[in-house]
């Protein structure tokens, strides 16, 4: 199935009914590019989400010989992680391990699209992500901000890109249709994956550079050629990379989903978390006060601008979007892009059609 006729069954598909906002909303198709499970499972209806992109990596912190904090994904953990999800949303009504793009919507739950953040559990055997892809796995990150076996991080002094490794990992992720991921990959890992992919790739889970000067944010080159090969990318709620402003407010988030759609067309651009489903926990709890909530984020912060890495050099005063820190964001998300002037279709394809498409593309 091609772009345009997707998108031209997907519009159908969500078309108004006529009774106003309320009832179109109800029928919206929305999809997380980057969650997590929560909890209680009761929340993934709460959220409203059709369907979801979940990490579900096992993570290990560590302190490198500068004290730097770096997180490890190890094979023992991300492997017992994948099978332990596999059988937690076993019949389950709330969400189900979706295995193509096509599975969404066959079966009442969330379709739920397994990832690890990171290549690290792959190490140097290859043969492990054709297993993972038997095993349910289906987005596959190259790495988490920092230089691994398979590709340049973002976060790191000097930029590298893929790895002869990864490319020999990236061949492999297309041969048994797994999703490449680029998210917190430096520029040179972004654009290779992008030109040496044979399927369309995801950045799930970033911002735009355009806006906010960091290399954790995609240049308008980046996000191009991720749309030129099929793909696209996410816009994430972590407010301190959406926006420089002091207060941080959905307009800011809805500037960065314009200006994706600007670049590079608006079958370009979704919609991702990378918090906990009702929000981050600390925030939540603290009811959204930036002011101290940014603090837990300070450390790491300043131990990056002392390890001289570009975009270190000021000082963030938030974390969190308020109006969108909690389990109800993707309507206020709809609500807001239509009140910006967004085309209902338009708007459809942000809320999940641009995800379902790509995911169908390259899964089936």
């Amino acid at each position: 199935m091609n772009r345009r006729s997707f998108l031209a069954a997907s519009a159908a598909m969500v078309a108004w009914s006529g009774q106003g906002a309320m009832a179109a909303e109800r029928h919206r198709f929305m999809m997380d590019g980057l969650s997590f499970l929560p909890e209680d499972l009761a929340e993934i209806r709460s959220a409203g989400l059709g369907g979801m992109i979940c990490d579900i990596s096992e993570i290990e912190e560590v302190r490198d010989k500068d004290n730097v904090p770096r997180y490890l994904r190890t094979f023992e953990k991300c492997s017992a992680a994948l099978d332990a999800t596999v059988a937690r949303l076993a019949n389950r009504p709330e969400a189900f391990v979706a295995l193509k793009g096509s599975d969404i919507g066959t079966r009442p739950g969330c379709a739920t699209f397994l990832q690890f953040q990171s290549c690290e559990p792959v190490a140097t055997d290859l043969t492990r992500i054709a297993d993972f892809q038997r095993r349910g796995l289906r987005v596959l990150q190259f790495t988490h901000h920092n230089n691994n076996l398979f590709a340049g991080g973002a976060l790191e002094r000097e930029w590298s890109g893929l790895t002869p490794l990864g490319v020999e990992g990236l061949a492999e992720m297309n041969r048994v249709r797994i999703v490449p991921d680029v998210s917190h990959g430096s520029e040179l890992t972004m654009l290779e994956a992008a030109q040496r992919s044979t399927t369309p790739i995801l950045l799930s889970h970033g911002a735009c550079k355009a806006i906010v000067d960091h290399p954790r944010c995609a240049s308008d080159a980046v996000i191009k050629a991720i749309a030129d090969k099929g793909g696209m990318m996410g816009i994430f709620m972590m407010s301190f990379w959406l926006t420089r402003d002091t207060v941080p407010t959905v307009d800011h988030l809805v500037a960065q989903i314009r200006h994706v759609a600007n670049v590079a067309g608006i079958e370009a651009v979704g919609i991702s978390n990378d918090f906990p489903m009702a929000g981050q926990t600390n925030l939540v709890a603290l009811k959204n006060d930036n002011a101290e909530g940014v603090k837990e984020y300070l450390p790491w912060w300043q131990a990056m601008r002392e390890q001289r890495i570009a975009g270190f050099d000021w000082t963030p005063g938030h974390v969190v979007i308020p109006e969108l820190n909690n389990i109800h964001r993707m309507a206020t998300i709809a609500a807001a892009l239509d009140k910006a002037g967004f085309r209902s279709r338009d708007i459809d394809r942000v809320m999940g059609a641009n995800w379902r498409r790509v995911l169908t593309d390259v899964l089936g």
